[in-house]
């Protein structure tokens, strides 16, 4: 009984179940707007050669970014940390120091730890301090690098918590 309550609500009261409903679509407000579907004209050759071109370049670069990843990843970085990045300043830091993705450049190392030790990051400023203390050529000047060391160590570096307590009170840091 409720279906037939439903279906008859549905239904224009004036007109039966077997009756047409073609009036009630030419009284439509949008009728001049509705039209049939196309068929859609093929693409051009042109499109065709882009879209294969593109999905093959996709693919290169996928294998390459695959066997060449550490070569891939320091070039992101490097990227990032032209933009000023201290977390990235500090990976291309550690990729120039032991020659991950590039060949190693101890001097350069050095620089980007640099950088990012301005800004703070002190995982690089305790590679710095240990590089000047190695004798690397930095442009620390007297008694920077403990205050360096000490930066490090109280932003949780345990090598620096060493370092401060074997080397530093020693008058090694200065």
């Amino acid at each position: 009984m409720a279906d037939q309550d439903v279906r008859q609500r549905l239904l224009p009261r004036d007109k039966e179940e077997g009756e047409s409903l073609k009036d009630d679509f030419d009284n439509l407000p949008l009728k001049a707007k509705l039209k049939l579907a196309r068929k859609a004209k093929a693409d051009p050759m042109y499109i065709l050669v882009l879209e294969v071109l593109m999905i093959i370049f996709v693919a290169v670069g996928g294998l390459y970014c695959w066997f060449y990843f550490e070569n891939v990843h320091f070039h992101v970085t490097h990227a990032y940390a032209h933009l000023g990045y201290d977390v990235a300043q500090h990976q291309v830091g550690q990729r120039y120091l032991h020659g991950k993705g590039v060949d190693k450049h101890p001097q350069k190392a050095m620089e980007w730890f640099k950088k990012a030790a301005d800004q703070g990051h002190p995982h690089a400023s305790y590679n710095l301090a240990i590089g000047h203390l190695k004798g690397y050529k930095t442009d620390l000047k007297a008694g920077e690098s403990h205050r360096l060391i000490h930066h490090a160590a109280a932003n949780g570096v345990r090598e620096a918590h060493e370092v401060l307590n074997s080397v530093c009170t020693k008058g090694g840091c200065y």
